[in-house]
């Protein structure tokens, strides 16, 4: 059976990110190469995004279109653990210590 895309939950999603990553409609838009109400109307399900935007979105808030539609797979283990160690590649060795004392804590 084909699944629908949850383009509200992706707009949400989306805007989630983009806000964690402390950047405005408009400084997306411009990484993106769109002007500032077509992600907007994204964010906000007025607008189905193609793979083409959702891609250079992906690209621009430095995530995956996987982590981006992962609460909508059957199992979004395998996104949010490709999150993980995309956001931990960026890290130096002290940082990756902390943080692997932290999930030992947890």
């Amino acid at each position: 059976m084909q699944q629908e895309i949850n383009y509200a939950g992706l707009g949400i999603k989306i805007k989630e990110v983009r806000q964690n990553r402390g950047l405005t409609q408009d400084s997306l838009a411009e990484l993106v190469g769109c002007n500032t109400s077509h992600i907007s109307n994204i964010e906000n399900n007025h607008t189905k995004v193609s793979l083409n935007v959702l891609l250079a979105i992906a690209n621009a808030l430095d995530t995956s279109i996987d982590y981006l539609l992962s609460e909508q797979y059957e199992n979004s283990a395998l996104a949010l653990d490709n999150e993980i160690l995309r956001a931990l590649t960026n890290c130096d060795n002290q940082k990756k210590e902390k943080i692997l004392r932290i999930i030992e804590i947890i």
